[in-house]
This record gives structure tokens, sequence and C-alpha cells, in this order.
């Protein structure tokens, strides 16, 4: 049951765009932006790019690169992470979605503990530009129904409904789920 008084997604997500809109960005800020940017060459020289979220820990972080480096192995195509790109952003909201405008797609590696991607998941759902290129690998756990939660079963099942999510239980899968992308 949903608390009345709580805001649903999309209300974050315009309170979030409105606070974007009103910050102002210095031009020593612009111009690490763009120079940080400019790190994602590749993207430009290649047909397809991959935008690869998840959990940075030691575990998640492993299969994190494993499944760029299945996504780079594929010609003319370049994967990363939000790590990738160096800087310091005092906003990584901005960040998000400067990097998911300018890839093919964004792929989401989901892992229940600990949490991933989370505010980028509502990010990919609240508006039609990301979630029309991204995609979902979600791992699957012997011992739970529902290991995320409803509010991510809710995201999944979107996705799931479209064709866009991947199940995947031990990184053998990954791999191979991996492979099933565009």
């Amino acid at each position: 049951m949903v608390d009345e008084e709580s805001p649903v997604p999309g209300e974050i997500l315009t309170s979030a765009k409105e606070q974007l809109d009103q910050e102002e960005i210095s031009l020593a800020d612009n111009e690490e932006i763009l120079h940080a940017l400019s790190e994602l060459e590749p993207i430009y020289e290649n047909d397809r790019s991959y935008f690869v979220l998840g959990n940075y820990d030691r575990e998640p972080i492993r299969r994190l690169n494993l499944v760029v480096d299945r996504l780079n192995r594929r010609t003319d195509a370049y994967a990363f992470r939000m790590v990738d790109i160096r800087g310091e952003w005092d906003n990584s909201i901005q960040k998000f979605c400067l990097v998911a405008d300018l890839v093919t797609y964004v792929v989401g590696v989901a892992e229940k503990d600990p949490s991933d991607f989370l505010v980028e998941q509502g990010l990919l759902v609240g508006t039609v530009e990301y979630f029309s290129k991204s995609h979902v690998l979600k791992r699957q756990y012997d011992d739970e129904d529902h290991p995320f939660g409803w509010m991510q079963d809710g995201v999944f099942d979107l996705f799931d409904r479209e064709g866009r999510l991947y199940r995947w239980r031990t990184e053998e899968d990954l791999v191979t789920v991996s492979g099933e992308l565009p």
C-alpha cells in the first residue's frame, strides 16, 4: 500500500529536473564537464555504445566489468561504466542524464545486496527516451521470490513487458544474457 503523502515517481522526477534547471553551472564546472565527456570519444567512433550501470562493491563490480568486457568484444561497440568518466561531479543525476543522452543503450545489472542503481532506475522508467534504450540484467535468487521489493519489481515488470529484462543466476548466465543484448 502506498502512503498517500509519499511522492509518486513522476513527482520525484519532476522535482529533480526542476532542481537541475534552477542550478547554475559555473564556467569552470562547464569546462570540467566538457573535458570529462570528451573522454567518451569512442561513443561517436562506434555504431553502438553501452552505458553499464550497477553496484561498485567488490563482487558486483567484477560482474559489471564482465558485462562491459563482453560488450566491448563486439565489433564496432563501446561499453563503459559511470566511473570510467573522470572528474568531480557535484550532481550525479546530471552526470547520468548527460551520458545517457549520448549513448545507444543503457544497461543495468541488478543485484539485491547491496542495493544497486536505484535512482537511475527511476530515471530510466520516468522518461520515454531513456526507457526506450534501456535493458536490465536482473539476477535471480534461488531462495527468494521477491528479493528486490515491490518498487523495483514494478520497474522490472515494465522492462519484462517490453522484452528488455534478462534474467541470470550465475556469472555464466550473465555472459549469456549479455550476448542477447542488441
